[in-house]
């Protein structure tokens, strides 16, 4: 008989091939999450200076960023942000969180409340069961935020003025993008309680206060600068202007709201247009404002007999007119013009 064959050892190299394919991937993988981690903390370091340079201030007390093997997650303690003109925000504690195959969307919380800081009316604490806010886009004019905000409280500093609202149900703001180099400004206070003593708790008579803002802002591509004043000045040398599409402020049985306008930005930095207004109980309206001083007593007399003119019903229609830096309803100058810088 002859000799049988010798056996041969499978080879096991099919076996190896995906163990060491899956190191491969583990290793990338790694090393592509330590590479987010350097950009996102370089891009850190690249804003603070760039705010710096342009006059405004952006500062932390410590940073961390974690999150492997699948999100990047930032922590900083102590942030503060401000710019020239004395407006500014801090946080006892920021938190933001991206996935690594998404990391275009982030979304951050200031999980211990946050205190923003009025120029001439000083810090206001605001505290609540949600704080947060998401970022997307950030190349687009504007870039996608969303700010949300759910049972807030807002408490004025030590010295600070009082601020308008003492509480609210919901908060949120968002920004959009949108064709045609437009970008969209919404805004919403829901179950809003005034102030006790403040102008809002006189209209509104303990009942919730609701605002709404709508509008849309044109040719957006032009909103560039090394600061906030020279970004507006180019925006508004380019043309652009904001379209107001729906915005007002339900008080209890008062509203004001206006559901066209068109404004834009002078060269001394206030708002100038004109917004066409309808008001329900305006004659209370008018002369709570008179007399907690938001507009002169004298102005708030004379308003008032141009309301009457122009109520049809329990609705009065005007037109609130932003020029030469004052407010006016029809002949009658209400108060300065907002200033946007």
């Amino acid at each position: 008989m002859p000799d049988p064959d010798t056996t041969r050892k499978s080879s096991r190299l099919g076996l190896y091939i995906p163990f060491g394919l899956l190191g491969l991937a583990i290793i990338a993988w790694t090393a592509a999450w330590f590479w987010a981690r350097g950009q996102v903390e370089s891009r850190l370091d690249s804003a603070q200076a760039a705010l710096r340079k342009a006059g405004y201030e952006l500062s932390w007390e410590s940073r961390s960023v974690d999150g492997f093997p699948y999100r990047l997650n930032i922590t900083l303690i102590e942030p503060r942000i401000a710019d020239p003109s004395g407006w500014a925000i801090a946080t006892p504690r920021l938190e933001g969180q991206t996935y690594l195959l998404s990391a275009g969307h982030w979304m951050i919380a200031a999980t211990e409340g946050l205190t923003f800081t009025r120029p001439m009316g000083g810090p206001v604490t605001v505290t609540g069961d949600i704080l947060r806010a998401s970022l997307r886009h950030m190349e687009r004019r504007p870039p996608n935020i969303s700010f949300e905000g759910v049972k807030l409280r807002f408490a004025p500093g030590a010295g600070a003025m009082p601020f308008a609202l003492s509480a609210a149900d919901r908060v949120e703001l968002h920004f959009r993008a949108g064709p045609d180099d437009e970008g969209g400004v919404f805004a919403k206070v829901e179950g809003g309680k005034a102030r006790l003593s403040g102008l809002f708790a006189r209209i509104a008579e303990d009942k919730p206060i609701t605002m709404t803002w709508n509008s849309t802002l044109s040719k957006m591509s032009a909103f560039r600068g090394n600061n906030w004043p020279q970004a507006v000045r180019a925006w508004t040398a380019a043309g652009g202007r904001i379209t107001v599409r729906d915005a007002g402020v339900t008080a209890g049985e008062a509203v004001i709201g206006t559901r066209n306008g068109t404004l834009t930005v002078g060269a001394d930095g206030r708002i100038r247009g004109a917004l066409d207004l309808s008001l329900r109980q305006a004659p209370k309206t008018i002369a709570a404002m008179g007399e907690t001083g938001a507009i002169p007593p004298t102005a708030a007399v004379a308003a008032a007999v141009v309301a009457q003119a122009r109520q049809q019903g329990d609705i009065v229609r005007a037109t609130l007119t932003f020029q030469a830096g004052q407010i006016t309803l029809g002949p009658v100058a209400l108060a300065p013009a907002p200033r946007v810088y």
